[in-house]
């Protein structure tokens, strides 16, 4: 009975990180996030022992990432190189590694905690042992008082919130830079619906980026807690209407931040769509049919110059090596036209074999000339490339991208200059997640071009990886357009707006003028430092908090 008892605490925290991952969307249940973030503070407060509070935010954890990532079981449905049933235990153990991070922060805020206990004891320590310094001679020896017992005074719940704000904030950070990093669903993410054209306070990330939208996320967690500890009814109203009065001070102040630039009508953008599964993208007898799906929506050319959007991996050409494919590309735009897209380069060594490829990003113009290219610098582990291949495809494992050869990194954010349509900062697909890491600071683009390939991503993928591409429009002040041959692809503005969208599953073409660029914000400027700092301040508010409270 005791061993389950032990258990109790435990599995609750695994069922609330299940029910926390509703925020996320498509679902987009924020509320419910918000609860079970105030659930497990509360877990964690009741907590004696560090193990224990490791094993609950762990268990939490575990809940959280495996229900918040399931659609990346939907990708290995489509490499037939492995068993697809792996894709449940893919996502189960990426849960498993994932959990660590809010374990972290759940430690760090209950030893922060825990401070003033500390300070406490030493204080009747230090005075226990100058009074023995005075008696020192004068009582015999085995005779000194024995130290208090008194028991110390809990810490003050009220300076949990904020420790525990500050910590989640590091273990965000230290999420999205250890091991390659993965930064998928932040907690900022919940407030980011895809049917909400401004999300509530994500102006804020203006000032803290997403990983300080993600503490004031657990911020406003801290309301529900409030609401429950001890005290009078009155107080409890007093101390929840303040919070709500603060919460609504932030939101005046995030519309502020967001206030809309006048619409423009040029340069104009064409965002294609084609709707062409992953099981049907590199089937050589399908090849003409895609192309004949691209050229359709991409259209006839007009008076106006178009800048033509497609999607990551739009074709399966070669296109640096094959010029025929590059002319027919060419044949569909006018002369002021450019197109942006998709494809591989392939990396040969010196002796000519083929020994790797870059994911890529084209630019072309009327000519077939290849003005542009940029490769992607933040691959996927498992996805693009397999690491320890030579011991991992030996037990049966490979990519999931299909085939032998593994994709190699580009240099990094890279902008591109689109002649007529001025610089355009790249991130393929995935890149788009790690705020702070997609503009070259150096060289501040119009707009961020994210091209994308969810087809494979199930129903929950792409919903999740537009709204932290709109997180990233808001921190950079730049507008974000996204190209994908499933959806969603969407053209967002420099505040995050969704202008106009592709529902999934839809074949179409975006017709929009492309949104202005803000000035650059403070979060483009100073980057993670940002959050950080905003996490140090939580931190030192939450000591505090507890050393006045003792």
């Amino acid at each position: 009975m005791r061993k389950l008892i032990s258990f109790k605490y435990p599995a609750i925290a695994f069922g609330l990180g299940l029910a926390s991952a509703l925020g996320f969307a498509p679902l987009s249940w924020w509320f419910v996030t918000l609860l079970c973030m105030a659930g497990l503070m509360g877990l964690l407060m009741r907590a004696t022992r560090a193990r224990d509070v490791a094993w609950r935010g762990w268990c939490f954890g575990v809940g959280h990432f495996a229900f918040g990532n399931n659609w990346i079981a939907t990708a290995f449905t489509f490499q037939d190189a492995m068993p697809h049933w792996l894709g449940f235990i893919a996502v189960f153990v990426l849960a498993l590694y994932l959990a660590v991070f809010p374990m972290l922060a759940g430690l760090g805020a209950w030893a922060l905690h825990r401070l003033p206990l500390l300070v406490e004891a030493r204080r009747i320590r230090i005075e226990r042992e100058r009074r023995l310094d005075k008696l020192k001679g004068l009582i015999p020896a085995g005779m000194e008082p024995s130290p208090p017992t008194a028991p110390a005074a809990l810490p003050s719940p009220y300076a949990f919130i904020p420790l525990f704000a500050g910590c989640w904030i590091a273990a965000e950070y230290l999420r999205s830079v250890a091991f390659t990093g993965f930064a998928w669903n932040p907690l900022a993410a919940i407030i980011v619906a895809p049917t909400t054209a401004e999300p509530a306070w994500i102006g804020l990330t203006r000032l803290v980026g997403t990983y300080g939208l993600s503490g004031w996320m657990v911020l406003l967690s801290g309301i529900w807690l409030l609401a429950f500890l001890p005290g009078t009814k009155r107080q409890r109203w007093q101390r929840v209407g303040w919070a709500l009065l603060v919460a609504m001070l932030a939101q005046i102040l995030s519309a502020w931040l967001l206030r809309p630039l006048p619409p423009r009508t040029a340069p104009r953008l064409l965002v294609v769509q084609p709707n062409i599964n992953q099981n049907e993208k590199w089937d050589p007898k399908l090849q003409l049919a895609n192309f004949r799906r691209l050229s359709e929506l991409t259209g006839k050319p007009g008076p106006n110059p178009r800048l033509i959007l497609w999607p990551e991996a739009a074709t399966a050409d070669f296109l640096e090596l094959d010029p025929e494919a590059r002319a027919r590309i060419a044949a569909l735009l006018g002369p002021h036209d450019r197109i942006l897209l998709g494809g591989d380069t392939l990396i040969f060594d010196k002796a000519g074999e083929l020994i790797g490829a870059h994911n890529s990003l084209f630019g072309l113009d009327a000519r077939g000339h290849i003005f542009a290219r940029y490769d992607k610098a933040h691959l996927v582990p498992y996805g693009e490339y397999l690491p320890a291949r030579t011991i991992l495809s030996a037990i049966g494992l490979s990519r999931l991208v299909p085939g032998s050869i593994d994709f190699w990194s580009g240099p990094g954010p890279a902008t591109v200059t689109v002649p007529g349509f001025g610089k355009a900062g790249i991130q393929i697909c995935y890149e788009i997640i790690f705020s702070g890491q997609v503009v070259d600071p150096g060289n501040r683009p119009d707009f961020l071009f994210n091209p994308s390939n969810d087809a494979w991503f199930g129903r929950w993928g792409p919903p999740q990886h537009l709204a932290q591409a709109r997180l990233r429009a808001v921190e950079e002040g730049i507008p974000v357009i996204r190209s994908t041959p499933t959806g969603i692809s969407a053209v967002v503005d420099a505040d995050g707006r969704l202008l106009h969208s592709l529902a999934w599953h839809k074949p179409g073409a975006i017709d929009a003028a492309l949104p202005a660029p803000r000035p650059a914000t403070p979060f483009a400027r100073f980057g993670n430092l940002l959050p950080l700092l905003f996490s140090a301040l939580l931190i030192a508010a939450g000591i505090a908090i507890a050393l006045k409270r003792r």
